[in-house]
């Protein structure tokens, strides 16, 4: 097991922080539309950040757990770029003004963190407790793999989202953002803005992610430091990499389909360790092998998504979903007529 002494963890989490701090202060210090290559120098910026703390991290506590965060670290990259598909709806449903995205993202990125960190600790004290839940997580990311291959042609809807409708039947909203205000006073009463109901959209949203997330990275490592580690540095990048990238997510349109294979593959992982732990005779999956894999399958859903969206210009990708969503009817469609009441 590896042994990450309380003045270590203190040192990371000081570090994240203080990342997540200047990332706010930028995004609050001058709002304002996001290039390219300022998206390109944030990007390169933590992406690089989680590669020098991935050398420094295997030179102290070796090889094995290096390439565990490696691996852990390239799981929660290609999982979070399908948070940006429903970062890039939300941001479209709620016509978020350009100068306020990156407020928004930050602030999502940090809800994201905390939620996660929870998770984390529930789910690292599970499994020390409990053997029998490296099947349950197993299962759950087989289920999710099959629910994401069956809707991955299929946009979540994001005004369906509970926490969202709650949120509006409770609180009274503003009309306008309001300078990117979260909450106004008008008519002696304090009112939330639609900027306020965004950070709700994307941080429950990111909350299901995490459900998929946190039990797919527990199956390439079950070091609880490596897994908090590979999520804060996949998420850190996360904003960066929404500017970046979001006018070419429309051509990743095999993604889903390779994130379903990616989840599958490590619910089976999961599966056979929780066999391996029953019957000796079970084999296990070596996390390099696990890596391997995961490189091979998203590095073939890039090359093929691009090859079909450059063959068929028409064709668009979706972030996918776990149920079936309301389709709205097509421009010029009739609708069905509604029976009376």
């Amino acid at each position: 097991m590896l042994e990450i002494s309380t003045g270590v963890w203190l040192l990371t989490i000081g570090v994240i922080v203080g990342l997540l701090a200047l990332d706010l202060a930028v995004a609050a210090a001058k709002p304002h539309a996001v290039g390219f290559r300022e998206a390109t120098a944030w990007s390169v910026f933590y992406i690089a950040v989680a590669i020098v703390f991935g050398l420094v991290f295997m030179s102290q506590a070796g090889t094995d757990f290096g390439v565990e965060y490696f691996a852990g670290y390239l799981v929660e990259k290609s999982l979070s770029v399908d948070n940006l598909f429903v970062f890039v709806i939300i941001m479209t449903t709620f016509a978020v003004p350009a100068e306020h995205q990156h407020k928004v993202l930050t602030f999502g990125i940090i809800m994201a963190l905390i939620l996660r960190a929870i998770f984390i600790v529930v789910g690292a004290t599970l499994l020390n407790l409990f053997t029998f839940m490296f099947l349950l997580f197993g299962l759950l990311l087989i289920w999710t793999a099959i629910q994401l291959f069956r809707h991955r042609d299929e946009d979540p809807d994001v005004q369906e989202n509970g926490l969202v409708k709650l949120t509006r039947r409770v609180l009274p909203v503003t009309t306008d953002y309001v300078g990117g205000r979260l909450t106004v006073r008008q008519g002696g009463r304090r009112i939330v803005t639609p900027l306020f109901i965004v950070l709700i959209a994307i941080g429950s949203s990111d909350l299901l992610f995490a459900l998929d997330s946190i039990p797919a990275v527990f199956g390439v490592t079950e070091q609880a430091y490596i897994v908090f580690t590979a999520n804060a540095f996949a998420l850190l990048g996360l904003r960066a990499l929404f500017f970046l990238v979001k006018g070419l997510l429309d051509r990743l349109v095999y993604l889903s389909t390779g994130l379903s294979v990616v989840l599958a593959f490590i619910g089976v992982k999961l599966v056979l360790h929780w066999g391996h732990t029953v019957w000796d005779w079970v084999p296990q999956i070596e996390t390099v092998f696990s890596l391997g894999v995961i490189v091979v399958v998203l590095a073939v859903t890039t090359i093929a998504s691009l090859v079909k969206t450059r063959r068929d210009p028409s064709a668009k990708a979706h972030p996918g979903a776990l149920r079936v969503t309301k389709t709205p009817p097509q421009e010029g469609a009739e609708e069905e007529p509604q029976p009376p009441r």
